[in-house]
């Protein structure tokens, strides 16, 4: 009996545009993530940029791309869900199309006329505004197609979908590498955006709550933007987030070229840091389950302890193992490999733990109407991070890396005090809402 409770609240909790958005999902993460674990090696070793112009390119998609949903959610209420979607895949189709094609022989000689720093600039900016309508349309897709009882298990399912494809799509980028080269996982990811804008075309439904919602003028829509960033209870956590998200993004400027550069030029980058991703389809909905009764911020200042460990154990541990192999299963394995794994895996646990809270959080205080407006900014802290610390990560390598002083423990070091930081003002947080509440 309870079982069936369970499934028909499945069945009735969530409506039909709650699955849609949320498959249409899992193809761009599977995109993103496939191309995303390869970005940083992409520039360097094939198109030849250095450490910090590969960091600077990284933190002009990432950031552009995590920062524009703001204004990209505001227009997404305004002109709908189903039209940001078939915009944001078309032009995200295009745009790693292109990105792939500046190493394609057959295009040397058009991209050979062009400042190739340049031209990438202008292609990453063409991606990061397409892939910015994404989030805060299945974000509020999932936010208005929820009923309240399964709200919180919408969003543990969201995450769940996205890290699928943040699983799948790397493992896919590592074979495409392998079998035909660096470029062509571009290739796929355009691929997967051009299927998902058929989708939209063909599935999507534009969420029946919207139906009698009142559209806001554009001009109120851009004042409320300004409204969000007065918020005494949003704008204090988004800031302290940038500093978490600062960590996270370093698995994909810092450890692909530690990986390449330390442990062994063959290494699977794309499988390594895709263990997270896998961490967290095994135990996302029963960490969820886990954590339900926890506070919110209890739940994400657990999240970030994690993370300091994680940093914490690559600064103690990398430098102990360097060289060092092991046999499993008669194969021979770098150590270090292992111990980036496990730090990983316990990141990843600390993530699945905070992330879907956070986005909850987000949903349960964005006023009637500008759903897609706050989870847009629920992804302020994801730009800020891109923004700071692709070009930041490029310095540290290129500092404390393998061309520098060669003395990669220190990059962990820093990192770690960043993860020390967020904990400590998220610590703090958690008391000034719980005097905000009292008031």
């Amino acid at each position: 009996m309870e079982k069936r409770n369970w499934v028909t609240k499945m069945k009735e909790g969530f409506q039909g545009p709650f699955w849609v958005a949320n498959i249409m999902e899992l193809f761009e993460r599977l995109a993103y993530y496939g191309q995303a674990t390869i970005l940083s090696i992409y520039l360097r070793d094939h198109l030849k940029f250095n450490e910090m112009q590969a960091g600077q390119l990284s933190s002009i998609f990432g950031g552009l791309i995590y920062l524009l949903p703001i204004f990209a959610g505001a227009l997404a209420d305004k002109y709908g869900f189903r039209r940001a979607f078939a915009f944001a895949f078309l032009v995200l189709a295009i745009g790693y199309f292109l990105i792939g094609s500046t190493g394609m022989q057959i295009f040397s000689g058009f991209y050979s006329n062009f400042n190739l720093y340049w031209m990438m600039t202008f292609i990453v900016i063409l991606t990061a505004i397409g892939g910015s309508f994404i989030k805060p349309s299945v974000l509020g897709t999932v936010a208005l197609t929820s009923a309240p009882e399964v709200r919180s298990l919408g969003f543990a399912i969201y995450y769940w979908l996205v890290n699928m494809g943040a699983a799948i799509g790397p493992m896919i980028a590592f074979f495409v590498r392998d079998a035909y080269g660096i470029e062509f996982v571009f290739l796929v990811s355009a691929i997967s955006c051009a299927l998902m804008f058929i989708s939209t075309l063909a599935f999507y439904k534009e969420p029946a709550s919207r139906a009698n919602e009142k559209r806001a003028d554009l001009k109120v829509i851009f004042r409320n933007l300004l409204l969000v960033l007065k918020n005494k209870r949003v704008m204090p956590l988004l800031l302290i987030f940038a500093l978490y998200w600062i960590m996270f993004w370093q698995f994909f400027i810092v450890i692909p070229f530690y990986l390449v550069d330390y442990i062994s030029a063959l290494s699977p980058v794309e499988i390594i840091i895709s263990i997270g991703a896998w961490t967290i389809l095994i135990f996302q909905i029963p960490v969820n389950r886990l954590t339900k009764g926890i506070p919110t911020t209890t739940a994400i200042i657990i999240g970030f302890v994690m993370a300091v460990a994680c940093w914490l154990l690559w600064f103690l541990v990398l430098p102990i193992t360097y060289g060092v192999d092991v046999q499993i299963l008669g194969n021979t394995v770098h150590l270090s490999t292992l111990v980036i794994a496990l730090g990983i895996i316990i990141f990843s646990l600390g993530e699945q733990t905070q992330a879907p809270r956070f986005y909850e959080y987000i949903a349960d205080i964005a006023p009637p109407g500008q759903a897609g407006l706050f989870q847009g900014y629920a992804f302020l802290p994801v730009a800020i991070a891109w923004a700071v610390g692709g070009t930041l990560g490029g310095w540290l390598y290129k500092t404390y890396g393998i061309s520098g002083a060669n003395k990669p423990e220190m990059i962990f070091l820093v990192l770690m005090l960043i993860g020390v930081v967020a904990t400590i003002a998220m610590v703090l947080y958690a008391i000034y809402v719980k005097r905000l509440a009292k008031k």
